[in-house]
């Protein structure tokens, strides 16, 4: 057997490495271009605009269902937590996915594992945190003075949550992809799109559910 010292296995991943810069950036490109300070805000700048647009919207519904806000101090509560909460899911999915693809392991293909398994991760996730806020949340309005059932709390928590997780699984992934393919780094643009998103239709949710149960 021909020994393999510690000095081929570092050129070997660093032909390794070579290869995956190739195939992600190209031949000619820099790496290192993809991380410099004018390329980031070139590339977040507009990003951040239209997504700062679009939070208004956000606060548009907020004001609208101001009455029931009030009169349901676990509404109340309810919103910024599950805001919060999706937005920390929706940067765990990404990151996670963003590392897979620079490591070269991400196929977006639901029979791959890595998928499946942050998938489950993201689920599992929600449907604990939920649960908890939405007892939380029922505990403090009732002693804000609010008169909503905890198993009405717990509905509009864990149906609007859950329906959240889902749609932070879809966005990820698809931003994750869609970023690679348009030439973007997906660590630039998926965290604060998905995130953006999510609070939107965050808000959206919560009070369609609400509406339902109430």
């Amino acid at each position: 057997m021909v020994p393999v010292t510690f000095g081929d296995d570092l050129s070997a991943m660093s032909d390794r490495l070579d290869e995956l810069y190739e195939g992600l950036f190209g031949e000619d490109d820099d790496p290192l271009d993809q991380w410099a300070t004018r390329t980031i805000v070139t590339t977040m700048l507009p990003l951040l605009a239209v997504l700062s647009v679009l939070q208004m919207v956000s606060g548009s519904v907020l004001q609208a269902f101001e009455e029931t806000l009030l009169a349901y101090p676990a509404l109340l509560v309810l919103v910024p937590v599950q805001i919060g909460t999706a937005g920390n899911l929706a940067s765990i999915m990404c990151a996670r996915l963003s590392t897979q693809l620079h490591l070269g392991t991400f196929e977006l293909d639901p029979s791959n594992p890595d998928v499946r398994a942050n998938t489950l991760a993201i689920l599992g996730l929600a449907a604990t945190v939920f649960l908890v806020v939405g007892i939380a949340a029922w505990a403090i309005g009732r002693v804000l003075g609010g008169d909503l059932a905890l198993l009405a709390v717990l509905t509009i928590s864990m149906v609007s949550g859950m329906a959240l997780a889902v749609l932070v699984v879809v966005l990820s992934l698809l931003s994750v992809w869609g970023s690679f393919r348009l030439g973007y780094d997906p660590d630039d643009t998926t965290i604060p799109l998905v995130t953006n998103v999510c609070d939107i239709v965050g808000v959206l949710l919560l009070f369609g559910v609400a509406s339902v149960v109430i």
